[in-house]
């Protein structure tokens, strides 16, 4: 597997006990104990995912998600508080992929790096066929072979995650999917996870992809039921 995993907390016991349960799993895993050590591995290790707990001493978990945000899609799972609704939405806002909320079991926090970069993999791997090689509507173009997504010649940063859910609405248009669909079939098969992610993840696309966000050309919400991906880019 020899795939790296970076573990931020300025709390030793969670990531001594995370590092254990982590290594088990045949991750290779490295520890920060504060934002910026966290930011300086991540620069000279690259690490294929991390886990990045919100309060830390220097710089707190959202200053280090956003200046990593500012140039890589490296998969983030956020550690936050019981209780702290705002900490998670913000956390997902910012660009975390997934968030646990402590405390929390360790074999959780497997499961959830484990899905992670067993779709990172996939996504890597995976060949786009002659019929899904681009995809385009009214001035979206979708390159599934390079990930590149463009609005009007404009190339848009999308993460990991969100390439994921845009390809995933693009590829049926005019098919809704609920949230729990898209956390199954973006996350993983046998993901179970609050919804809330689904939706603060749509935000970010739209504020990405969409002229006016706050009334969505492409990605249309279906009162009730989910999401789905407008066709001819106007119903």
């Amino acid at each position: 597997m020899n795939e790296r995993v970076l573990v931020a907390d300025d709390d030793s016991n969670i990531t001594d006990v995370c590092r254990r349960y982590l290594e088990r799993e045949g991750y290779l895993v490295t520890t920060a104990k504060d934002g910026l050590e966290a930011l300086e591995l991540w620069r000279s290790q690259t690490p294929n995912l991390i886990v990045l707990d919100l309060m830390m001493p220097h710089k707190n978990g959202w200053e280090v998600c956003s200046e990593i945000r500012q140039t890589e899609d490296t998969p983030i799972v956020m550690l936050t508080a019981r209780g702290e609704e705002q900490d998670r939405l913000m956390g997902l806002t910012m660009g975390a992929d997934d968030y646990l909320t402590k405390p929390f079991s360790p074999r959780e926090l497997v499961l959830r790096v484990r899905a992670i970069l067993r779709r990172m993999r996939y996504v890597q791997t995976k060949p786009a066929t002659a019929s899904e090689h681009i995809i385009k509507y009214e001035g979206l173009t979708i390159d599934v072979a390079k990930r590149i997504v463009e609005i009007s010649g404009q190339i848009i940063d999308l993460t990991v995650t969100e390439f994921e859910m845009l390809y995933l609405l693009a590829s049926h248009p005019d098919q809704v999917f609920s949230r729990n669909q898209i956390l199954s079939k973006v996350w993983d098969f046998s993901y179970e996870g609050d919804t809330t992610t689904v939706t603060v993840h749509i935000r970010r696309l739209r504020e990405k992809i969409e002229p006016t966000p706050s009334h969505p050309k492409f990605i249309k919400t279906v009162w009730g039921i989910g999401y789905k991906f407008a066709g001819d880019g106007n119903s």
